[in-house]
């Protein structure tokens, strides 16, 4: 019985601000992120099976993300829900895609909601075994599923 992990990269656009934070990233700014998804799973032995010798479809993968990530968030704002957004949400046009969280919309939160919201959509006996974001070229946060049991 071996385990492999399996990954697919994604890319999307984003902006955000950083409420009350004592830097640049104070005022509104966008991002070209990059999330890597690595599962972990056996892969299927049943010759029967269409997805026989696959841990899990790419295709699969990439709808999941996408649906529960990229597709909501590219192109988005994301504003924490202490941050003076009000007159934003107002706005007739250009915020239509603004997304108030209930934490700073920072890349080492955003992607533990990340994990959440992926995790649970994987077919049974596939993992979610770790997340990294990229924020900018240079700068990614990492989770591990082994450090959050």
């Amino acid at each position: 019985m071996a385990l492999v992990r399996v990954t697919k990269i994604f890319n999307f656009e984003m902006s955000h601000a950083l409420w009350n934070y004592d830097g640049p990233c104070s005022n509104m700014h966008g991002h070209s992120y990059k999330l890597f998804v690595t599962v972990i799973g056996q892969p299927i032995d049943d010759t029967k099976n269409p997805k026989n010798g696959m841990v899990i479809d790419f295709g699969s993968l990439k709808t999941i993300v996408k649906t529960e990530i990229v597709n909501k968030l590219d192109h988005a704002v994301v504003l924490a829900d202490n941050s003076a957004h009000q007159k934003l949400t107002e706005s007739e046009q250009m915020f239509d895609k603004l997304f108030i969280t209930p934490y700073q919309p920072t890349c080492e939160n955003l992607i533990i909601e990340f994990a959440e919201k992926i995790a649970p959509q994987l077919p049974e006996n596939v993992t979610l075994h770790s997340l990294r974001l990229y924020e900018t070229e240079n700068s990614y946060a990492e989770w591990f599923a082994d450090d959050n049991v």
